[in-house]
């Protein structure tokens, strides 16, 4: 298998965000020139995810964060001294990467879907990792 390896740098603005990086992605995929294959977006930070969720109404990732941050609250006794333990919850929960299949050199997502960046512990400086698997 062809691969290709790129890293995407992000920055977030707030404590908890949710950042559409499809774009971002899609660009990946096709500076490939990957025909058919799949897509591993990869987040290396204990306090950040990805996730595939709907890009056509915004209102979906506030509310994602609100019902993330009533479960998982900021201060709740927390054993972890560094103060973010609700953020490393919070990045288990929704997990470290997404794999997406590649059709055509495009990204196969649903019709309403979209890749998110996840920051639970901003604002930072971020990396998302992009690893492309040519189908053999």
């Amino acid at each position: 298998m062809s691969k290709l390896f790129q890293v995407i740098d992000i920055k977030t603005h707030s404590r908890t965000e949710i950042i559409s990086i499809t774009s971002h992605i899609q660009s990946v995929v096709k500076n490939s020139h990957v025909s058919d294959g799949f897509c591993l977006v990869y987040i290396p930070h204990t306090t950040a995810g990805v996730t595939i969720n709907e890009d056509a109404d915004p209102s979906v990732k506030s509310d994602i964060l609100k019902e993330l941050n009533k479960v998982i609250p900021f201060n709740d006794n927390y054993s972890h001294l560094e103060g973010n333990a609700a953020a490393h919850i919070k990045s288990s929960l929704v997990g470290s990467s997404v794999n997406v299949i590649i059709r055509n050199n495009n990204l196969n997502l649903g019709t309403w879907q979209g890749i998110f960046f996840c920051e639970f512990d901003g604002p930072r400086n971020r990396q998302v990792i992009v690893q492309i698997l040519k189908e053999s």
